[in-house]
C-alpha cells in the first residue's frame, strides 16, 4: 500500500510543484500576461513537437501502436461529447455557455498535464504507447472543438479550415515526423539527437510553469454553477465512467495509465484560447481550465492510487 501510494505520489507532485513555481512566477512579477501568453505559443510551436518527436522516434511500432487502446480512447471522447450535447442544452439556455461547456468536459489536457504524468510513472522513453494515442486525440479534440463552438454560435463549420488547422498543428506535425523516422528507420546526427531531447524536456517543465503563471481567478459569480458542472464531469465523472470501462475491457500497464492521463487530465488550456476566438463563453472557459488544473492535483493522485492498488499498473 505504500508503495503504491509513493509511486502515484511522485507522478502527480512535480506537476503541482512545477505549477506553484508558476504561480509564484507571476506572484512576484517576473512575467507579464503578454510574456506568460507567448511563452505559451512558443512552447507550443517550438518544443511540443519535439515532444512528441522523441516519444515516437525509434520506438517499436509494433508495440507502440495499439488500436484497442486507439478505438477505446476515441470511442471515450465522443460517447463524451455526444452525451454531454443533450445534458448541457437541458440545463443551460445560453448558446454561448453552452459550447464552452460541452468543450470543457470532454476536451482534457492531455499533452501538459496527462504526457507528464505518464512519464513520471514509466519513465522518459517508455511511453510511445501515449504519444501515438496522443497523435490521433488531438485532432480529434480539435475538429470536435471547432464544429461544436461553431454550431452553438449559430453558424456552419468552414471544412476547409477544419482540415488545416488539423494538419499544420504542430503536435501533429512533430508526431509525423517522428513517424517517419520509425518507418523507415533513418537515425539523426546525435547533436540533432541531443537538441531535440533538450527541447523535449524543457516542454513539460515550462509548460506547467506557464500553466501556473497563467491563473487568473476571474469573477466567479455570474458562472459558479456552470463551473462547479464542468469540473465535476471533467475530473470526477468522466474518468469514473471509463477508467472503469477500460479496466473491464482488460486494458493494463501503460496502456491504462495512458487512458488516466486522456481521461482523468483537467480542461485543456487551448479551450479558453477556442472559446475566445469563436465567439463562446471565455470567461467560463478560463474558469474551468484554472479550476481543473487545480483540483487536478488531487484527484489525478486519487484516480491513480485507487487503480494502482487494484493492479490495474
Amino acid at each position: 500500500m505504500l508503495s503504491n501510494f509513493l509511486v502515484c505520489v511522485w507522478a502527480v507532485l512535480p506537476l503541482f510543484i512545477l505549477m506553484l513555481i508558476g504561480a509564484a512566477v507571476k506572484w512576484k512579477g517576473l512575467l507579464t500576461a503578454g510574456e506568460v501568453s507567448r511563452l505559451n505559443h512558443m512552447i507550443f510551436v517550438v518544443c511540443y513537437p519535439c515532444m512528441m518527436f522523441e516519444n515516437l522516434y525509434g520506438a517499436d511500432l509494433a508495440q507502440a501502436f495499439d488500436l484497442g487502446l486507439i478505438l477505446f480512447g476515441v470511442g471515450s471522447v465522443l460517447t463524451v461529447c455526444a452525451v454531454s450535447i443533450p445534458i448541457v442544452m437541458k440545463i443551460e439556455p445560453s448558446q454561448r455557455s453552452r459550447g464552452a461547456m460541452i468543450q470543457a468536459i470532454y476536451r482534457s489536457n492531455f499533452i501538459i498535464m496527462g504526457l507528464p504524468m505518464a512519464i513520471n510513472v514509466y519513465g522518459r522513453g517508455n511511453v510511445a504507447v501515449t504519444a501515438v494515442l496522443i497523435a490521433v486525440v488531438v485532432p480529434l479534440y480539435n475538429v470536435l472543438a471547432v464544429v461544436i463552438l461553431e454550431v452553438f454560435r449559430g453558424g456552419k463549420p468552414n471544412v476547409k479550415t477544419v482540415v488545416k488547422g488539423v494538419v499544420t498543428n504542430p503536435i501533429i506535425l512533430g508526431a509525423i515526423a517522428g513517424l517517419f523516422f520509425v518507418f523507415t528507420g533513418i537515425r539523426l546526427p546525435a547533436p540533432i539527437e541531443t537538441v531535440i531531447g533538450d527541447l523535449s524536456v524543457t516542454a513539460t517543465t515550462m509548460a506547467l510553469v506557464v500553466l501556473g503563471a497563467s491563473f487568473s481567478f476571474r469573477s466567479l459569480e455570474r458562472c459558479r454553477r456552470n463551473l462547479v458542472i464542468c469540473v465535476t464531469g471533467r475530473l470526477i465523472a468522466v474518468p469514473g465512467i471509463f477508467l472503469t470501462a477500460a479496466a473491464a475491457a482488460g486494458f493494463r500497464g501503460v496502456a491504462f495509465v495512458s487512458l488516466v492521463s486522456m481521461l482523468a487530465a483537467p480542461t485543456a488550456i487551448s479551450s479558453y484560447t477556442m472559446a475566445e476566438s469563436m465567439g463562446s463563453d471565455g470567461e467560463l472557459a478560463g474558469n474551468c481550465v484554472i479550476f481543473s488544473s487545480a483540483f487536478s492535483c488531487l484527484t489525478l493522485f486519487l484516480w491513480l492510487f485507487l487503480f494502482k492498488n487494484l493492479g490495474m499498473f
